[in-house]
């Protein structure tokens, strides 16, 4: 088997309007772009969501309402079409120091090994810096989005970050790249 390539993609402020800490489905709210997107990556990529969950750790939300939201939105997303090879969450805050949490190599290196993919022609995605340093420092190239919390960490992402407005537009640059 070839190695194949995967995109990595936040899920708030990526994928969903960022609303905080989410315990119910009905404050999930997919930006409108988020499945035509998806649909169009995976024609070439393996998909994968990648999520920092720390509401649980902080005492927000409980690990099974992160577990519901997500299992609803995979449902919702599996419903359009769109095919998500692994789900991945962690439910630690930064200070717990896990081995989970994104920018650390441990979902990517859990989907490179279970997948055979090629990292360096692989993608992150998400609106916070640690999304885009989770694929610097792991071999893939991190893109920065502008939703979400994105236009406001913007000055916190280094000049020669890839930028783009959302998903759709980093969707587009990705799909015309050979």
């Amino acid at each position: 088997m070839f190695p194949t390539r995967a995109i990595f993609l936040d899920r708030d402020g990526t994928i969903i309007e960022d609303k905080g800490h989410i315990a119910a489905e009905s404050d999930i709210e997919l930006y409108p772009f988020a499945i035509p997107s998806l649909l169009a990556l995976q024609e070439k990529y393996h998909l994968f969501i990648v999520t920092n969950q720390s509401g649980v750790s902080l005492g927000r939300i409980t690990l099974a309402e992160a577990t519901y939201v997500n299992n609803y939105l995979l449902d919702v997303l599996t419903k359009s079409g769109v095919v998500i090879r692994e789900f991945y969450c962690c439910s630690h805050k930064r200070d717990d120091n896990c081995l989970c949490i994104k920018p650390k190599p441990f979902f990517i290196n859990k989907a490179r090994e279970k997948y055979e993919l090629d990292i360096t022609g692989s993608y992150t995605i998400g609106d916070h810096p640690h999304d885009v340093a989770f694929g610097k420092n792991n071999g893939a190239t991190g893109l920065y989005l502008l939703t979400g919390h994105g236009a406001k960490h913007r000055a916190d992402i280094d000049a020669s970050t890839l930028c783009f407005e959302n998903l759709e537009k980093a969707a587009e640059w990705i799909l015309r790249k050979p």
